[in-house]
């Protein structure tokens, strides 16, 4: 069956005599064979959006459909490797075409060259369920799990040896049925799992104002809004250097070019904190830069999600960044029009919200087909123009999302990193997650968060007043509210991503830091409260020697800690006698 294009708007065409085709059906459209998808069915008539450039394509030429929906390969060789919305390789087409990539490029996701020594966990004889382990595929320094595809399992009659390539099937079942290194999975379908589990356990991030103020949990969602210049990229980036994560999939769906060649250069020089290896070598890039075909930008995401799926099957926690999710929705804006539906607010479907739901609650820490843990956690920036936050983007992001990091255009040009708004941004996953810190980093960890965050906030209101009256007319009291305040930021909140030991920060150490903040306001503000000059506390040097705290290590903490505490009790003292 074979159909013939009567329209073409952009990388929207309609194709006549395509009665049986499906929704969400690749076609190849033109001679030069585009990839298309199949967004919608009319009779005989199938609007398509291509995935590629469609200048010069002509009415009259073939729309052929495959009879399978928009599909990664899933299977050894993805880490490390960088592919554009659909999965097309980016590193082995520039190397056939240049920089610059021609329409109709085809090469496998996955290298059909390279061969892999499977050592098998199973033998014939063996019942195996679809999910389960198969083995360990190794190929010089890589190893990489097996896994047997959702929906394919059964009585093990044989099991090959010997190196094979990705595509040859190393164990073949009774009935007939051969299981691959490699399998193909719809982009769309979310892949099966056993069982969600509870949100009990924190995605540590390695930053101090968000694993203590504002934690995510492990397979939960956040969204990451904020202007030009707030440092969105920059904290997506420290994340996946950082966080938690066995492995990262980073989109870049629809950034500009220079920004994404940036992290492609960067990524190979950066060490791997966890592995002692490049960060390349656990990471998956897929990148649809905004002078790529925009119909491409809005599959990027459920490409990324999809092989994020893949490596969670696997047991590990993985870490889905995409950069952004404005972006995509601009993409979903773009191809509305053209399907000419009813637009809802700024011109953005009237599905928008129903869209972002949906993937994001892909995300989750589940219990896996082969009874294993695993996690995708989603980190979602979002790139409201202006910084506006009432934005629908932003808006329908925060009813689908747990977990708010709000970036502030304030804080970032005053050189404070992270620069997270924390009188905006919030966490519906705090008070669920409180128990981990409670028990992993120590008691009291709610209760000095709360005090923080009311010392923060009372420090809001006194600028306020400040504003007005001048901080020479606030009391003592008041004026060290604002110093404590100051303290907590640049020494607690900020950190330094060029500090190799401050750059992450484990909860132990945060717990340390922060109730050493909060001891020194409560001890300032007795000796306040008794008659101290507050001149005299502040030139006694505390708050200097609390500023070094993050350069300490994180072995050495406890120690730097309690040599500190004593030094600030000894300081107080003298200052209350005297």
């Amino acid at each position: 069956m074979t159909g013939r294009l009567v329209r073409i708007a952009g990388p929207t065409v309609v194709a006549d005599g395509l009665a049986g085709a499906g929704l969400n059906e690749i076609v190849w459209v033109g001679e030069e064979r585009l990839l298309g998808e199949v967004i919608r069915l009319e009779r005989d008539l199938a609007t398509i959006q291509v995935y590629e450039e469609t200048a010069g394509l002509a009415l009259g030429e073939p729309a052929e459909p495959t009879g399978e929906p928009l599909a990664v390969e899933l299977g050894p060789g993805l880490l490390g490797s960088v592919f554009d919305g659909v999965q097309r390789p980016l590193d082995a087409l520039a190397a056939r075409q240049g920089d610059f990539l021609g329409r109709g490029a085809r090469l496998p996701a996955l290298d059909r060259t390279r061969r892999w020594e499977l050592e098998a966990s199973v033998r014939a004889g063996d019942d195996i369920l679809p999910g389960a382990a198969l083995g360990i595929a190794r190929s010089g320094a890589s190893a990489h799990p097996v896994l047997a595809p959702p929906g394919l399992g059964g009585r093990v009659a044989e099991v090959r040896a010997g190196a094979v390539t990705v595509d040859e099937p190393v164990v073949r079942l009774v009935g007939g049925a051969e299981i691959a290194l490699a399998h193909r999975w719809p982009v769309r379908r979310p892949r099966p799992i056993r069982r969600r589990l509870a949100p009990d356990v924190p995605f540590l991030t390695g930053q101090r104002v968000l694993d203590c103020f504002f934690p995510v949990s492990s397979g939960g969602t956040a969204m990451v809004p904020g202007g030009f210049g707030t440092g969105k990229t920059v904290l997506e980036q420290s994340l996946a250097k950082h966080a938690a994560a066995d492995v990262v999939v980073y989109v870049g769906c629809g950034e500009r070019g220079n920004e994404m060649a940036e992290v492609l250069d960067e990524l190979p020089k950066l060490d791997d904190p966890r592995t002692g290896g490049p960060l390349l070598g656990r990471t998956v890039l897929v990148v649809n830069t905004s002078n790529m075909p925009v119909a491409a930008r809005e599959a990027s995401i459920y490409t990324g999600c999809t092989i994020a799926e893949y490596f969670r099957d696997m047991g590990r926690s993985v870490a889905l960044m995409i950069d952004s999710t404005s972006r995509w929705a601009e993409a979903l804006r773009e191809i509305s029009a053209r399907l000419e539906e009813m637009p809802g607010e700024e011109g953005y479907p009237t599905y928008l919200a129903s869209r972002l739901a949906r993937f994001y609650e892909r995300a989750g820490r589940v219990e896996t087909l082969a009874c294993g843990e695993g996690s995708v956690t989603v980190v979602g920036a979002v790139s409201p123009p202006g910084g506006d936050l009432s934005e629908p983007v932003t808006q329908c992001s925060l009813r689908a999302t747990g977990v708010l990091w709000a970036l502030s255009a304030d804080l970032a040009h005053r050189r404070h990193y992270p620069a997270l708004d924390w009188s905006v941004s919030f966490s519906l996953e705090a008070e669920r997650l409180r128990g981990w810190f409670e028990r992993e980093a120590g008691e009291g960890f709610g209760a000095l968060r709360e005090e923080a965050m009311q010392l923060l906030q009372r420090e809001r209101e006194l600028v306020e007043v400040a504003e007005l009256v001048g901080t020479e007319s606030l009391q003592d009291a008041e004026r060290l509210v604002l110093e404590s305040a100051r303290l907590l930021r640049e020494g607690f909140l900020r950190q330094s991503a060029y500090d190799p030991v401050d750059a992450s920060c484990p909860p132990r150490k945060a717990l340390e830091m922060l109730r050493l903040h909060l001891e020194l306001h409560g001890r300032a503000a007795n000796a306040v409260a008794a008659g101290v000059p507050l001149r005299s506390i502040l030139e006694a040097g505390l708050g200097t020697r609390l500023l070094r705290l993050g350069s300490v290590p994180a072995e050495a903490i406890a120690g730097g800690a309690e040599a500190l505490r004593a030094e600030i009790g000894q300081a107080i003292a003298r200052l209350e006698a005297e």
